[in-house]
């Protein structure tokens, strides 16, 4: 812990060298002559950020289905939990008559579902959970998706990188293959160097060749997952000032919400006991029809039915909620283990990137002094042309290294917020 702090007050001044390359890097994205006609454009848009991405890509997202129906979801539970009612009312009618056409008997009743003690706060509870862990899903999508644009842009950032440098290396081989041929003319050198200048140059192109494939693979990831061909302008981000994993990461956040809830449900379901108690209400009317002497009885009536004996019916319910509950619980402890673990990676691999991001650089200004010297010594014949390409290849691959350090760090400072559940 003391190193990533010491690592967070050097970032600045690690930084500060670096800001011309990033600027250029990114104008970097619109693209010179192509070797492969295959072509997956991405341009760089200023005014677009990297949060506005995210949110550009939720909108699209497969996952936007299931969030929509997990709000539609608490939406109906909370219609019920707000019902007077435990459950849908019934209304009656029954006539009778006798065969004699004599005596006619009607009865009308209506029966209501009442809510058991405690049943209907523990629904509309059940309810305001299931509003919660959906919002806590979205969040976690959020993040999720986010990881997925940080990776694909810092991939393709590495990529172009790396399609820059070769073209450069491919520029500074053909240079001096023109002066190898000059001198092959001159008869200052042998034509066998001219060979193995050709060589060169032709392996050059086919590391562009290879370096422009992948870089056209990471672009068509990208596009893919967002579902836009523009980059954001500057995607750098600060590092997080979090340590350590906390309970309020969205992903954590997410499953305790989904326990909360099932946790709920299972109290929900055992207050419903044997059944809903029935309130029925109703009239019966008696006529006889043939003898005006006879009485005419109209009658109202009320009744209370209250089941009783079900709990062993009740129980599979509530079993099955406690299996999906203990599944919830296993998958919590699972998923802390792997957040505390892609923390300690992340939190390592910014340590190490740092200490190598200073190594690379003395390196890269060693590699490109003693270039210079060898140039001067194969200008005066004082080396040969293998020797000037072994330093040359040399030199070439210690720049590219320090590029990607520098890169690998702001890769690194992402995945670190990433892995502390930051999204941007």
């Amino acid at each position: 812990m003391f190193f990533l702090n010491l690592f967070r007050r050097l970032i600045p001044r690690l930084l500060l060298g670096n800001v011309v390359f990033f600027a250029t890097l990114a104008l970097s994205f619109a693209d010179s002559t192509l070797v492969v006609e295959h072509h997956d454009p991405v341009e760089s848009d200023a005014t677009l950020s990297l949060s506005k991405v995210v949110d550009l890509t939720l909108e699209k997202y497969p996952d936007v289905t299931w969030l929509n129906s997990l709000e539609e979801e608490a939406a109906a539970l909370a219609q019920r939990g707000n019902s007077w009612t435990a459950g849908a009312s019934q209304a009656g009618l029954h006539f009778q008559e006798a065969t004699s056409g004599t005596l006619h008997y009607i009865d009308a009743h209506v029966q209501v579902p009442l809510w058991n003690l405690g049943q209907r706060d523990a629904e509309q509870r059940t309810a305001k959970l299931a509003e919660s862990s959906a919002m806590s899903q979205a969040a976690a999508v959020k993040l999720r998706v986010a990881g997925l644009i940080r990776v694909a842009l810092w991939d393709m950032t590495l990529a172009n990188l790396s399609y820059e440098q070769s073209k450069a290396e491919l520029t500074l081989t053909d240079q001096l293959l023109a002066k190898v041929q000059r001198r092959v003319e001159l008869g200052d050198l042998p034509r066998a160097d001219l060979l193995l200048a050709q060589s060169e140059s032709l392996q050059k192109r086919s590391v562009v060749t290879l370096a422009e494939a992948e870089l056209m693979h990471t672009r068509k990831r990208y596009s893919s997952i967002t579902q836009i061909t523009k980059v954001p302008g500057d995607y750098q981000e600060k590092l997080a000032d979090i340590l350590k994993i906390q309970q309020s990461h969205p992903v954590l956040v997410a499953i305790n919400s989904q326990i909360e809830r099932k946790q709920a449900e299972v109290n929900a379901i055992k207050l419903v006991g044997s059944g809903q108690t029935n309130l029925a209400i109703g009239i019966n009317s008696d006529r006889f029809t043939n003898d005006p002497r006879s009485n005419q009885t109209e009658s109202f009536n009320i009744g209370v039915t209250v089941p009783f004996g079900g709990n062993a019916h009740l129980a599979p319910q509530v079993a099955a909620v406690n299996v999906e509950l203990n599944k919830l619980i296993a998958e919590r402890e699972q998923l802390s283990r792997v957040l505390e673990q892609a923390h300690h990676e992340a939190e390592h691999n910014l340590e190490v990137n740092r200490v190598e991001l200073g190594i690379a650089n003395e390196l890269q200004q060693v590699a490109e002094d003693h270039l210079k010297m060898t140039q001067s010594s194969f200008s005066v014949g004082e080396i040969n042309l293998m020797d000037l390409l072994r330093i040359q290849s040399r030199t070439q691959q210690a720049v590219l290294n320090a590029k990607q350090r520098a890169v690998m760090l702001q890769r690194d400072i992402a995945l670190y917020n990433q892995a502390v559940g930051v999204t941007p």
